[in-house]
């Protein structure tokens, strides 16, 4: 059943319709531009986009959007934001998405891509106004706001999608179908692991009061965060370290890199399970320089209990005996599935690739010859950017009724809750067992409090 947002676009496109029938009646020519055609989409069927967060992500995110109309573009920082300014014109300008939100009534839908640590206020902001919402990973920045924005979406019945591209690319998908047609045999073990961070992290806090920039709104990017001075070590990039900010490099890549061991092996469905994690470097103020993260998970339907390790900041899994000397072993970003009959691998976020195109490999290599690859049951997205364009494309037909994104909050937000638990561990410093049904941590009710933070006065979800 439609939206409420989406009747009203299809109301829209009912009156543009008749508005046409008409004209063509009075004229016996009508230019292409209004009858859409091959490479051309009728102003009927067009959404009304605004971007929030142009950074290098929003900006593209917003790029793979620009078949629609783009009406409105927001950014705290007007230098960062300039090439999507000089891209779109016509479109409005703002600092502050509320003002945004309540000033332009036109908009249909939002992409996000802002510092995690405001994620989740603009995206239920947008929500709650009825607009349909993109939103790069992860969802949030605690696992109490992924579980909101969740139960917000369900709510509201909005078309949204969480930002780890990976999830509609083909080979997610093929590795799916694989597992679940036991070319491995039952699995019961999955290392996962990037090559991040690439920016600093095991940091202490930094000294100083710089000027602000005078093209940048420092209390606007501080958003629910707690108040501090401002500092360039923060902003741009850098945030992510920052445990105010940022969520780390588990937070950063495990939407991406943990995605296909997620839909694989249906870790959604598990509504309890333990987390332990060590690190080197943590900080009260930083993530740590280098992390290793262990997920146990019981049995999911026929599927068996899991266990689940992920890597970054140099560490890797250990090389499989039965993996060639002769091939390079680990990308910068991937997984391998360990199963009674063998291994199977492959990477995400190649250089020079989209996401997702690397493998999937057996180990041994012989289980490829004897496995036949089952039909293809999942649906695989066509799209000229295979980058942003394949998830943001899907996103935008759910938005005009079409079938639910493939990563929407109801699968994002369980998502980012195990990704996002990963991080509970690593600043608990001790193993949690950690009930989805509740959203409690069993016998450590001081480690709850990591579950969820502050807003600053002025801000709430």
């Amino acid at each position: 059943m439609a939206s409420r947002k989406q009747t009203k676009l299809l109301g829209r496109s009912a009156v543009s319709r008749r508005r046409f029938l008409a004209a063509a009646a009075a004229v016996s020519i009508v230019p292409r531009h209004v009858l859409g055609g091959p490479g051309r989409q009728p102003p009927s069927e067009t959404l009304n986009v605004a971007g929030v967060g142009l950074g290098a992500i929003g900006s593209d995110n917003v790029k793979a959007s620009a078949a629609e109309n783009v009406v409105a573009l927001c950014d705290v920082d007007s230098r960062m934001a300039s090439v999507t300014f000089g891209r779109y014109p016509k479109a409005a300008r703002y600092t502050d998405f509320r003002r945004m939100l309540d000033k332009q009534r036109d908009i249909d839908a939002v992409i996000v891509a802002t510092p995690d640590h405001t994620h989740a206020v603009i995206t239920a902001a947008a929500m709650r106004r009825g607009k349909h919402v993109y939103t790069q990973m992860p969802l949030a920045h605690s696992v109490w706001e992924a579980r909101q924005l969740t139960e917000l979406a369900r709510q509201t019945g909005v078309a949204t999608q969480m930002g780890n591209e990976r999830y509609s690319a083909p080979t997610v998908r093929s590795v799916c179908e694989w597992i679940w047609a036991g070319c491995i045999g039952p699995v019961r073990e999955v290392h996962c692991w990037t090559n991040r961070p690439q920016w600093p992290q095991g940091m202490n806090r930094p000294d100083g009061k710089p000027a602000v920039p005078s093209h940048f709104d420092w209390d606007l990017w501080l958003g629910p965060a707690a108040d501090r001075p401002y500092h360039g070590e923060y902003h741009p990039y850098n945030w992510r370290g920052w445990r105010d900010f940022g969520t780390g490099a588990l937070g950063a890549m495990g939407c991406h890199v943990m995605d296909g061991a997620f839909w694989a092996l249906k870790l959604g469905q598990a509504d309890a399970f333990s987390v332990e994690a060590d690190s080197v470097g943590l900080t009260d103020a930083s993530y740590a320089k280098a992390s290793t993260v262990r997920y146990r998970f019981p049995a999911r339907g026929d599927m068996p209990p899991v266990k689940l390790v992920w890597y970054d900041g140099g560490r890797r899994p250990p090389r499989p005996k039965e993996f060639p000397e002769t091939r390079e072993f680990l990308g910068s970003n991937g997984t391998i599935f360990v199963g009674e009959k063998g291994m199977l691998t492959f990477g995400a976020l190649t250089a020079g690739t989209g996401p997702g195109q690397a493998g999937p490999r057996f180990i041994p290599e012989s289980l490829r010859q004897s496995f036949e690859p089952p039909k293809a049951t999942l649906p695989r997205i066509k799209a000229k950017d295979r980058w942003f364009g394949r998830h943001v494309q899907e996103w935008i037909a759910a938005c005009k009724g079409g079938p639910a994104a493939c990563s929407r909050f109801e699968i994002a937000g369980p998502l980012s809750e195990i990704v996002l638990l990963g991080n509970v561990a690593l600043l608990s410093g001790k193993p949690i067992a950690w009930d989805r049904r509740t959203m409690k941590i069993a016998g450590q009710s001081a480690e709850n409090g990591h579950l969820r933070r502050a807003y600053r006065d002025g801000w709430s979800l």
